[in-house]
């Protein structure tokens, strides 16, 4: 037997905790001194003390907690929501860090606005070239509505392209539309330059018109952080007088394993009214 100080030790929780357990219900001591009144529990029960703790970071209530220990859960049971529990904590932290690096993006263009040198943007014919998409509906032009569409939707079109036999002559080239359906929605393409017939079927193949006149500049790292570059460009093409006259393109010169080291065009289709 052990004393509820020794227990708190061995069960790494409050004694205060164990005291609110006992108060509760939830995790009564093995024998209570009639004289003394001090708890003492026993070694098997740190089963229970460790299904408590395990049921409560699962966010469950402690009323709900009893009702599910009443009802003797299974190890195996226990083990099946913990793991639902930890996808849950591990898809918020990675959807937190995504936040994080937008916030960080929207500060990085508060920081340099006005700053951008002007012979960054370039003014220049973009041709017509072939390419193969597909496409798909996202949220929003948010960075987190549209980055877990494209990316599945990039890995898609190239594993219908190596079935069909067909190998990319050139650079990704996504864009972005107002989705017909409304509602903030838009569509994402998702393109890739190739030599191939036109064709409707597991991709499209067609042909992306000339632009007379685009406004272009770099990009380098990864997309989640092109704002600042993209709203530069934006507002370059307002300061010099020029309108805008279609959907910009992403065109993706350079692609390597770390997206840091990306390096996109982006191109603005304008016209000098």
């Amino acid at each position: 037997m052990f004393t509820i100080g020794d227990f708190a030790r061995h069960g790494r929780v409050s004694v205060r905790m164990l005291r609110h357990y006992d108060a509760t219900g939830l995790l009564r001591p093995a024998h209570v001194d009639p004289a003394t009144g001090y708890r003492y529990y026993a070694a098997a029960q740190l089963a229970r003390l460790n299904r408590v703790i395990a049921l409560k970071e699962l966010g469950l209530t402690l009323q709900q907690v009893q009702q599910i220990l009443d009802e003797k859960v299974t190890t195996e049971e226990l083990r099946a929501m913990l793991r639902l529990r930890r996808a849950e904590l591990e898809g918020a932290m990675t959807a937190a860090a995504a936040r994080l690096v937008q916030v960080e993006a929207r500060l990085r263009s508060i920081e340099s606005e006005g700053r951008m040198p002007t012979n960054d943007v370039v003014i220049r014919s973009i041709p017509a070239i072939r390419v193969a998409e597909l496409t798909a509906t996202a949220a929003g032009f948010e960075p987190e509505a549209i980055s877990p569409v494209i990316g599945p939707l990039y890995d898609e079109l190239f594993r219908r392209l190596d079935a069909a036999g067909i190998k990319p002559t050139g650079p990704g080239v996504a864009s972005y539309e107002d989705a017909p359906e409304g509602g903030g929605r838009i569509t994402v393409h998702a393109a890739v330059q190739v030599a191939a017939p036109l064709q409707d079927g597991a991709f499209r193949v067609l042909d992306l018109p000339p632009v007379e006149h685009a406004a272009t500049v770099v990009h380098r790292g990864s997309m989640d952080t092109v704002l600042p570059t993209a709203q530069a460009l934006a507002v370059w093409i307002d300061e010099n007088g020029y309108r805008s006259s279609g959907h910009p393109r992403e065109v993706s010169l350079e692609c390597p394993d770390d997206q840091d080291d990306w390096v996109t065009e982006l191109q603005a289709p304008v016209i000098n009214p």
